[in-house]
């Protein structure tokens, strides 16, 4: 269905020139392209709908509408393309997240219509890495959790969330069912990393956006009262090796670029900066 002279909602039948455009930069595009890779660009499986700008008939740029809203490949009049169809549609989205330039001026566009954000993170470095390195303990107590383990998981992961963006997923207006959703989704599939102590979680983090050419990983959360242990480091030397061996030939993630010990942690383990996102929060 036509939106505008040049935006329109892409389905099944455009998925490869989809996949070509994500495959331009597919470390800053891993949390789309999983997506699309999930769902064949499939309304009921995709989560929300997928936005092309042509230019000149021809596909120039995406922007995933869901819980996020995503833009990709995104040149200024893509950006502006879509702005005007965010604004039509109205606020759908919990976040705006994307590569620092095309996510700026697309806030910049919407600012006035959808300000003021609750948050607005401007610089979150996109790190990448190969391998990990030798003079890095791994941790043999952090492990893969099962589905059983949900109840060991949940507190774990609800105390990151409302750490890392400042509120609870369980005061979502469903309660919290889609987080908790999300979150059996990760530990169901075998993507989610422990170290279980006294029956509590004391370190965890996941394997998140999973594509043929890299992994994200997400969600990387240490108990506050375990903090300075070098839990972290162990930690995540752990679930990088199952990343490189099990999932993907790259991991990346990205950081708050005001959370030095975590960047500290990041660079120790090896990963190097190859962008940078931002994130507007609601």
């Amino acid at each position: 269905m036509l939106t505008t002279p040049s935006v329109r909602v892409l389905g099944p039948e455009e998925l490869g020139a989809v996949l070509a455009l994500l495959n331009e930069d597919p470390v800053a595009n891993a949390f789309v392209t999983a997506r699309v890779l999930d769902s064949h660009l499939e309304p009921p499986y995709l989560g929300g709908e997928m936005w092309g700008h042509y230019r000149e008939d021809r596909l120039a740029a995406l922007c995933y509408s869901g819980a996020n809203l995503v833009p990709v490949q995104a040149e200024d009049d893509s950006v502006a393309a879509f702005a005007a169809r965010a604004r039509r549609q109205g606020r759908r989205c919990s976040s705006i997240v994307g590569p620092v330039d095309a996510t700026a001026r697309l806030w910049a566009l919407l600012e006035p219509h959808w300000g003021p954000a609750r948050e607005v993170r401007a610089r979150q470095p996109l790190m990448v890495t190969r391998s990990v390195p030798d003079e890095v303990p791994p941790d043999p107590l952090v492990r893969r959790m099962r589905r059983d383990e949900m109840p060991l998981v949940l507190p774990a992961a609800v105390d990151m969330f409302t750490e890392e963006v400042g509120i609870s997923p369980l005061d979502a207006d469903d309660g919290g069912l889609t987080y908790q959703a999300r979150v059996a989704e990760i530990v169901g599939a075998g993507r989610c990393f422990a170290r279980v102590e006294e029956g509590r979680v004391v370190f965890k983090a996941e394997i998140g956006a999973v594509t043929p050419q890299t992994c994200q990983l997400q969600g990387v959360w240490t108990a506050p009262d375990r903090r300075g242990e070098g839990l972290a480091t162990r930690g995540l030397a752990t679930v990088l090796r199952h990343a490189l061996d099990e999932t993907a030939p790259l991991v990346s993630l990205y950081a708050n670029d005001f959370n030095a010990p975590a960047l500290a942690v990041y660079r120790r383990l090896g990963f190097t900066e190859s962008g940078a996102l931002m994130s507007v929060l609601f």
